[in-house]
């Protein structure tokens, strides 16, 4: 993987997040979810995010 291929994957990563992100948000604001619902998932979102992001970063050649 080129740093070209890692920044186009944490680009898609990024607007995966916010459209999940909003999604939820929308949720929580019509009640289907509690606000303690959303937190874990945000949490979980994040600590998945971070995860792919390690290991983008393992595959890259220098």
């Amino acid at each position: 993987m080129s740093n070209k291929q890692r920044l186009i994957y944490s680009l898609l990563i990024a607007l995966g997040v916010l459209a999940i992100m909003l999604g939820f948000t929308r949720l929580q604001d019509t009640g289907v979810i509690s606000e303690k619902t959303f937190q874990y998932i945000a949490i979980a979102v994040a600590v998945l995010v971070v995860v792919l992001n390690g290991i983008m970063r393992r595959k890259v050649k220098r």
